[in-house]
Formats: structure tokens, sequence, C-alpha cells
């Protein structure tokens, strides 16, 4: 069997049907994973985002992130008629398994320049299982 490189014919056959907007665009939650000092410290990049488009819950000990993305774009033309008009909507979520034992109040948020931060003990504590919302500063 003949091996061919990742880039064949049939890796950018679709580029001229599709623009470029609603091919992969990176909505992976890209996440760096890391413990210091008894804490978990994640770093998820989320380009293009503002802190208002993110959602996180506790819920069963699981730590659940979403992102809701909406663009619109209306361009125009100098008497004001409508040239072209598009939007695009996007979500990404993703989840972690974080213990049953740590409350919201465990964990600490920060969103900054796309990235959020996320840090929360290693270490389990007392058993708490009802869903609760963590506050991004």
């Amino acid at each position: 069997m003949k091996y061919y490189p990742r880039n064949f014919v049939f890796d950018d056959m679709f580029d001229s049907f599709f623009p470029k907007e609603t091919q992969y665009n990176g909505t992976v939650m890209k996440t760096d994973v890391y413990e210091k000092d008894g804490y978990y410290n994640l770093d998820i990049e989320l380009p293009g985002y503002k802190k208002e488009d993110v959602q996180m819950d506790l819920v069963d000990g699981y730590l659940n992130i979403k992102a809701t993305h909406n663009v619109s774009n209306e361009e125009k033309d100098a008497k004001g008629n409508l040239i072209r008009s598009e939007r695009r909507f996007g979500t990404c979520s993703r989840s972690f398994y974080v213990g049953e034992n740590i409350k919201a109040e465990d964990v600490k948020a920060k969103f900054d320049n796309g990235i959020l931060n996320i840090v929360l003990p290693s270490k389990e504590q007392k058993s708490i299982e009802t869903k609760q919302t963590v506050t991004i500063e």
C-alpha cells in the first residue's frame, strides 16, 4: 500500500465550495492543564470570544464550560443599500471531571485576552452534588 502525504487531492477539495468561516475555525477549546502548589490550573484558548460569551457550571463533579459566539456583518454602499450580509454563530463546550467534592467558591476563573484561566484545588473536600454556577472575573 502506498502512503500519500496528508495534503493529497481530497484535503483541499471543498475549499472552493465553502468560505473559510464555515470550515474548521479552531472552535475546539484547546486546553493546557497543569498542577502547581496543590491547585490545578487550566488555560483554555477562546480567541474571538468575550467574557459574556462564556458560562461555567459545576454539576455532579463535572466542570462544564460553554462558549457561544454571534457575529453579524453588513456591508452597504454609499447610498445605504445592502451589498452583503453575513452571520456566523458558533458554540463550543467542554467538560472536566473535577470531583464531587469541589464547590463553586473553590473554583477561581479569570478571562483575559481570549484565555480563560481556571484554578481549582487538587485535593477533594466534602461531597457536594447540586448544580452551581461559577463566576468568571
